[in-house]
């Protein structure tokens, strides 16, 4: 039993009554118990909660709590009664209990709240007549010293948030502040006598005013309200706002009391941290790279829109899923573990802080190609792992396309080169000097191997052979044409006499081969009898050399009508003769020579090589083939070509 200036730790029960026409529902529910009341009557807050009060009030109890609740109901005012309260054992502890009404927002309900002390744990059937009546007369004292305990603990709740730099303030029902403590001066810059007597609005921003129009008017508690103030300096002030309606017994309101708190710090930190993450969120989704975040655990805690058009799995779906089982194959999943499990045991790891490759897994089961970099983040006590994923799929494909590209031009190459070795053994070796005529010839391929093909060779010891051509196009495929040329006519050499029939049989020879292929070839043949100075010539197509009369000054085209070689069978090939005189000089050319162009999309052209050879007439062949090249060297600005080159020079003696 407690002396009566004593007050034992609060028992509270609160009961919710629904209430229509003005009729309540026996029984009412348990909506609230306190630590307290539950340890005094062996009942956890959740287990009771809106249970029937019978749990508390078994039926043989009832009469003496419905009587209490009835003149709660009827006069409003607070009641007093000794009564039996069950514990959990079943057990009924006698106890002076004090029940007051509450104020709730709905009319139909009614909260009602109880407050227990018991008297020694004593049974209730133990109470006689007399010893009720004087518990009920110590019930009174113990409300009285509840009071008393109310007031001294404000006192000290004021205190104490004098001291936490809290604005605890009070406004009449209109929001009139009559009381502000000292802290207003420290949060606002205002006095307390400065703040009393005004509206609270006055010390709200422009913006706030207009918003807290809906607090004027409601009588509903409010709590944590972030509100807007205009400090008395002009700057703004951040609070966060509690305030609760106190009203009489008949619900009538009687003031308002509340606490600001001020919070224009934290709020402007809070501000720049989430726009601090959204700038993070905004670089992480506009990534060109996938960015996963994982835990220690394995767990994936962020996934950004790259990852999730790699990976194929979405963000929701890809957040807190093992990252080894999405994304890593089968095969590399126990690594992964392990290399986890070492870093967060030894801080160590090979594959972290560094660019490396591996293999990773779609959602479709399809495995592609990486480029990763893994950084470990501390966070409090543990690790989060950062990983940055570039596909390098097409990046491998060019890779593996160019290992072939350079393997097929390595076998390219060494065709190429044994082309050209064929090719120049099959050249002639050197020119042809005598008292009778002189002939020198060059050929500069556009590619290593040509298309281009020139011969000379003596038959019979009174005949000179000699042949220009050119086969369509560069490279090994022309090359082989033209070795193929060459040795059907030198295999001719001794048989038919006139160019004109050895150009027929050539063509007869060639034209299947020829046809197949897509390639044609242009040949132009000249026999020179040396005796008698004269020569006989045909033209397959061929631009058509040009004969310098020395001794007139004068230069002309060699021409004769003929298809070119391998277009179709039977050709009939015009064939032609001149005497030659001692001086002249025959030039023979391909069609790269005159077709040659400078930067301005110019050719070298015909008259251009006209001019040149009448104006080095005197000249020998091989110092006339050097002026040809000096001056297309010059004309073209370079020393390589688009097309192949060849000259051939005969001069008569």
């Amino acid at each position: 039993m407690h002396q009566p200036n004593e007050l034992p730790k609060a028992k509270i029960v609160i009961a919710e009554w629904e209430c229509s026409d003005d009729a309540c529902v026996w029984p009412p529910r348990i909506k609230h118990i306190n630590v307290a009341a539950s340890e005094l009557l062996g009942f956890d807050e959740k287990e009771v909660a809106d249970k029937s009060f019978h749990l508390l009030c078994p039926e043989n109890e009832n009469q003496p709590w419905q009587q209490v609740f009835s003149r709660l109901l009827e006069s409003g005012d607070d009641q007093y009664v000794i009564a039996g309260v069950a514990t959990r054992s079943g057990r009924l502890i006698k106890s002076q209990l004090s029940l007051s009404r509450l104020i709730t927002k709905d009319p139909d309900l009614i909260n009602v709240l109880i407050l227990i002390r018991e008297f020694g744990n004593k049974l209730l059937l133990d109470a006689t007549g007399e010893e009720e009546s004087r518990l009920s007369s110590a019930a009174s004292g113990a409300c009285m010293d509840v009071e008393s305990a109310l007031i001294e603990s404000e006192k000290r709740f004021r205190q104490m948030a004098e001291m936490t730099g809290e604005w605890l303030w009070e406004q009449d029902p209109d929001g009139f502040y009559i009381y502000s403590s000292t802290a207003v001066y420290q949060i606002l810059g205002y006095r307390p006598d400065q703040v009393i007597g005004k509206h609270y609005t006055e010390f709200l921003t422009a913006q706030d005013k207009a918003e807290q129009l809906f607090y004027a008017t409601s009588q509903d508690p409010f709590y944590s309200l972030i509100n807007h103030y205009q400090h008395r300096d002009g700057h703004e002030v951040i609070t966060e706002s509690t305030g609760l309606p106190i009203v009489d017994a008949g619900g009538k309101l009687l003031k308002w009391r509340g606490v600001d708190r001020d919070i224009t710090a934290r709020k402007q930190f809070q501000d720049a941290l989430i726009e601090s993450e959204k700038r993070i969120r905004m670089i992480i989704e506009s990534s060109l790279n996938a960015i996963v975040i994982m835990d220690a655990h394995g767990l994936i805690r962020d996934w950004n829109q790259k990852a999730e058009q790699m990976f194929g799995w979405s963000r929701e779906e890809a957040l807190g899923q093992r990252l080894e089982e999405l994304i890593i194959p089968e095969r590399f999943r126990r690594a992964h573990r392990q290399g986890v499990e070492n870093f967060l045991r030894s801080g160590e790891g090979p594959v972290l802080n560094r660019l490396i490759e591996q293999t990773a897994l779609r959602r479709s089961g399809a495995e592609f190609p990486i480029e990763l970099s893994i950084s470990p983040l501390r966070e409090g006590n543990t690790f989060i792992f950062s990983g940055f994923i570039h596909d390098i799929s097409a990046r491998k494909a060019a890779e593996q396309q160019i290992r072939q590209a350079q393997v097929k031009l390595a076998v390219a190459r060494n065709e190429i080169e044994i082309a050209r070795k064929i090719q120049t053994t099959l050249s002639p070796s050197s020119p042809i000097r005598n008292d009778q005529f002189e002939v020198v010839g060059r050929c500069l391929p556009a590619d290593r191997v040509g298309g281009d093909y020139y011969d000379y060779f003596s038959h019979g010891g009174r005949h000179l052979e000699l042949v220009i051509a050119d086969v369509s196009g560069h490279a090994i495929g022309p090359a082989l044409f033209m070795v193929e040329t060459r040795s059907a006519i030198r295999a001719n050499a001794g048989g038919v006499e006139s160019p004109a029939a050895k150009l027929s049989v050539l063509n007869n020879f060639l034209f299947e081969d020829l046809d197949k292929s897509d390639f044609f070839l242009t040949l132009f043949y000249l026999q020179y009898d040396i005796d008698n100075r004269l020569i006989r010539y045909a033209n397959a197509g061929h631009p058509p050399p040009l004969l310098c009369r020395q001794r007139h000054q004068t230069c002309f085209p060699l021409d004769a009508e003929g298809l070119i070689v391998g277009v179709t069978e039977q050709v009939a090939f015009e064939e032609k003769c001149l005497p030659l005189e001692p001086g002249d000089i025959i030039l023979f050319y391909t069609d790269g020579l005159i077709e040659a162009e400078n930067d301005g999309g110019d050719f070298f052209g015909i008259q251009r090589v006209e001019n040149l050879l009448l104006e080095h007439c005197r000249d020998d062949p091989e110092a006339l083939i050097d002026a040809f090249l000096a001056r297309l060297q010059q004309f073209c600005r370079t020393d390589s070509f688009k097309d192949d080159i060849t000259l051939m020079v005969f001069k008569c003696r």
